[in-house]
C-alpha cells in the first residue's frame, strides 16, 4: 500500500502528503499483501521541517487520518517503523547521533 494524497489543517498548519517527504512506513510486501491487518502507517516531514503521521485503513467504519507529531514523537515512530525511506541523519538533521 502506498500513501494516499491527503491534506488537513491542524493547529493553523496545513499538512499535505503530496508535498511532504516520506520518511518511513510499515508498508512492505509479506508475500500476501501490503496491509498490516488492514492498516498502514506513514511518517512524513513537511518542507518546513514539521513531522506528521498518516494512518490508512481498509476497514469499513474507520477513516484515514493525519496527525502532527513533535520531533521526539517522530523519532520514536521512525525507529519503530520497519521500512526506512531516508536515512536517520536526513530525516532528523539537527539530531546528534552518538555511537553506542
Amino acid at each position: 500500500m502506498n500513501p494516499i494524497m491527503m491534506n488537513a489543517v491542524i493547529g493553523g498548519k496545513r499538512y499535505k502528503t503530496e508535498t511532504a517527504t516520506l520518511l518511513a512506513s510499515d508498508a512492505y510486501w509479506d508475500g500476501h499483501n501490503w496491509e498490516r491487518h488492514g492498516r498502514n502507517t506513514f511518517l512524513f516531514k513537511t518542507p518546513r521541517g514539521n513531522y506528521f503521521v498518516q494512518h490508512q485503513t481498509c476497514w469499513q467504519g474507520e477513516r484515514d487520518t493525519l496527525e502532527p507529531l513533535s520531533q521526539e514523537e517522530a523519532i520514536r515512530l521512525y525507529e519503530d517503523l520497519p521500512e526506512k525511506e531516508v536515512p536517520f541523519e536526513e530525516a532528523f538533521p539537527n539530531v546528534r547521533v552518538e555511537d553506542a
